[in-house]
């Protein structure tokens, strides 16, 4: 298949955007300079601030981004690993965990969609043991931490689902995210699940400019479910075509980085307080594969009376996932190592995303392997919003086999053939690009091996600031990743494929 339009072109190089991942490296550049300029607002992930002029209001065609059932082929399925999920529960409810879905008392019409179109057979562990504390009156918020794939986005689709009076047409449940990929992916998981409730939903992201309309032009939310993004949320309460008072559920997807300073935490916290300054009693749900302890504490401050779930940091880094560091004399070897090594090898194991740190990198590296021969798309804050989506389906379709991302799609992006990940940068923390940052490595690596299916990771290191970032993350989750032996050698990669389980 011959790669998008979207996806061969560079991004414009005076593009104002920018989103959470897209950082440049080189602090001299003038498009850092032209980033960081003072008048720029701060921007994180795919949330952009919208525009009067650039952004649309019009209804949202998911249907049109949706997976198509024929391409999810589980390979490679193993059963997850039970992990030590440590439950901590405030006053006197009695929680008992849930062995099948029917001990959940959900409706009929829940256990169809769960059985019949989700196809799944009983509840996860982190399922088995948030859900109980979801659905039990007097329905007390959760701080919920797990891996990546286990199931969480199920845990507060099924809560927001289970609390909505259809017969109210008015927003009752709230889930924000932190990108417009994951807020789509996320309503496409709930209309799937609620498809025979009757109960309606809305996606509230922001919209590309063909079919602009005013924000004041469009009709009241009536949807009894929005799935959205922060800035879109916020735009649409402003205006009041967004009513809260009804609201009893509500949402963070990826809850880190929406608490975080340099995420999402001002937005976030507007739209808590003035849901709970409408609402009686709105149950908080907090969901994320990793908390630093700065957001623990935050949260603990912020979120009152809430029952808490964790794992351990040493436990997160998913046992059915492989990881491998591969020491490369320059820039040309980790591209030689990626074609002549991973792809020659592991062409026909599923699809693969490689994670660069900066659109500059993303671009060289697309037009690298283009040269080469390869079919290859990327993505990456600065395209149009119309040419995200676009790229995102047919990845998700299977059309593509190879997606270059920046961290745009690093958390909770599903994509179940995702069967090998490529560090061709480690992740580093913004405002120190010396230290690693090790909860969006853990999120990259996660979308491997999505619910204990089988997976690699390949991380490509180049020089001693790198082996210095692979070893704090080492120690950060105090374990030794496997050296691939020499980086020219298709017998060492043959058999780290084998021993990951995918040859």
């Amino acid at each position: 298949m011959a790669e998008t339009n979207a996806a061969k072109s560079a991004p414009p190089p005076a593009e104002p955007k920018r989103s959470w991942g897209d950082q440049v490296e080189d602090a001299a550049s003038s498009s850092e300079a032209e980033l960081k300029a003072p008048a720029e607002p701060k921007r994180s992930w795919g949330d952009e601030v919208e525009e009067a002029a650039s952004s649309s209001e019009a209804e949202l065609n998911v249907d049109a981004l949706a997976i198509s059932e024929d391409k999810k082929v589980n390979k490679f399925l193993d059963e997850p690993e039970d992990s030590n999920i440590k439950a901590v529960t405030t006053g006197d409810t009695p929680y008992t965990s849930a062995s099948t879905f029917e001990d959940l008392n959900l409706t009929p019409e829940l256990l169809k969609g769960l059985y019949v179109d989700m196809k799944f057979h009983k509840p996860s562990k982190i399922q088995a043991i948030s859900l109980p504390m979801i659905l039990t009156p007097p329905y007390k918020n959760l701080v919920a931490q797990a891996h990546n794939g286990s199931g969480k986005t199920t845990c507060f689709v099924l809560g927001m689902l289970s609390r909505v009076d259809p017969n109210v047409k008015a927003p009752q449940a709230l889930c924000i995210c932190p990108t417009r990929e994951l807020a789509i992916q996320n309503l496409e998981v709930l209309q799937k699940m609620g498809k025979h409730t009757g109960i309606t939903s809305e996606c509230a992201i922001p919209m590309d400019s063909t079919n602009y309309m005013s924000i004041f032009k469009r009709p009241p939310v009536t949807a009894q479910i929005v799935i959205g993004t922060p800035g879109t949320i916020k735009k649409w309460m402003s205006a009041k075509k967004l009513g809260v008072s009804s609201v009893k559920v509500l949402v963070f997807d990826e809850a880190d980085h929406m608490l975080a300073e340099d995420g999402f935490k001002d937005d976030s916290l507007r739209i808590m307080k003035e849901i709970q300054r409408t609402s009686a009693h709105c149950q908080v749900l907090l969901f994320s594969a990793t908390f630093n302890e700065i957001v623990k504490n935050f949260v603990s401050r912020v979120v009152n009376d809430h029952n808490q779930l964790f794992v351990k940091k040493e436990e997160l880094s998913l046992e059915s996932v492989k990881q491998y560091k591969v020491n490369c004399p320059d820039e040309l070897s980790k591209v030689m190592v990626i074609k002549d090594r991973i792809f020659e090898l592991g062409e026909n194991l599923g699809q693969t995303i490689i994670f660069v740190r900066t659109r500059n990198s993303a671009s060289m590296l697309h037009k690298s392997l283009v040269d080469l021969g390869y079919e290859v798309t990327t993505i990456q804050g600065a395209l149009k919003q119309e040419d995200r989506d676009k790229i995102v389906k047919e990845f998700k379709d299977g059309l593509t086999q190879v997606l270059i991302s920046t961290d745009l799609l690093a958390r909770g992006f599903d994509q179940q053939q995702v069967n090998l990940v490529i560090n061709y940068d480690l992740p580093v923390k913004h405002e120190n690009h010396s230290e690693p940052d090790c909860e969006v490595y853990l999120h990259r690596i996660g979308r491997a091996g999505r619910f204990g299916r089988k997976g690699a990771v390949f991380n490509l290191l180049m020089s001693e600031k790198d082996q210095m970032l692979m070893e704090k993350i080492e120690r950060h989750f105090n374990s030794q990743i496997t050296q691939v032996a020499s980086w020219n050698s298709a017998e060492d990669f043959k058999g780290a494929l084998k021993a990951a389980g995918l040859l």
